[in-house]
């Protein structure tokens, strides 16, 4: 496809999916549910890193856990009593299990206890989203008796992950572009600065438009992806992670 083609079918497909219709089954769906900011944060961020298989499961396991929560996840995760934590005790989804539940809870009733926003975890690092995103799992690590098994779950670019869940949930947070889909209540981090979430879906088709070379599906491909992606929109590179999951994923391109 020449250069010119393939971004109006980009931004086709940007239009296309980037639309309230989108919410209902995806992971997004789930801060959706709430109004308040600290809710919408806590929300997405399990739904973000629950976000791996099936969507459907994605989206039941993390309203599941929401409503054992007892659909205040902010308020819940501050003031929880023993017998609330005991509620959880029987909650997995694919190998994230209760014990890691529980660091994440913890971990969150720390945060919160000293800041207003989750914004904040990930902006006292750095001003690069690889500083960011480095920096955020170096502190969501920091509280004592760290279960080794629940670090998995983090991803961090010092080991050339992709980071795609994360990337995906800063999207959510930051972008802000009025089609109601991505919330944009972080303020601190730019679009122009998010990184595009990559997985085999979406690298399956940056490959097939030739616009991803690198043959891992990694952080280095991330990156590469995004800067070509820049040259077609260099203030919101990340709009284009619609098309490319929508054509992966929806139209199996």
């Amino acid at each position: 496809m020449r250069a010119t083609n393939l971004i109006k079918f980009l931004n086709d497909k940007v239009e296309l999916y980037n639309q309230p219709s989108f919410i209902k089954h995806d992971p997004i769906s789930i801060p959706h549910l709430f109004s308040k900011k600290q809710d919408i944060e806590i929300a997405g961020f399990f739904a973000a890193i629950f976000a791996w298989g099936n969507r459907t499961t994605i989206i039941q396991k993390s309203k599941e856990l929401m409503q054992l929560m007892d659909n205040a996840p902010y308020d819940f995760c501050l003031h929880h009593t023993p017998a609330q934590l005991i509620k959880l005790s029987e909650f997995k989804h694919r190998t994230f299990n209760t014990t890691d539940l529980l660091y994440f809870i913890e971990f969150f009733k720390q945060h919160y206890s000293k800041y207003k926003s989750l914004e904040t975890a990930f902006t006292m690092h750095g001003g690069s989203v690889e500083k960011i995103l480095t920096g955020f799992h170096q502190y969501f690590f920091s509280l004592e008796h760290v279960p080794a098994r629940t670090k998995k779950h983090i991803a961090t670019p010092e080991r050339n992950s992709s980071c795609k869940r994360l990337n995906m949930y800063l999207r959510w947070m930051v972008r802000q572009d009025n089609k109601g889909v991505d919330f944009g209540i972080w303020k601190s981090i730019s679009p122009s600065q998010l990184i595009c979430p990559i997985d085999l879906h979406v690298a399956r088709v940056a490959r097939r438009f030739n616009i991803l070379q690198r043959k891992q599906t990694d952080w280095q491909a991330a990156l590469e992806l995004t800067e070509y992606l820049r040259t077609l929109d260099p203030a919101d590179p990340v709009k284009y992670d619609f098309a490319l999951f929508g054509l992966g994923v929806m139209e199996k391109y």
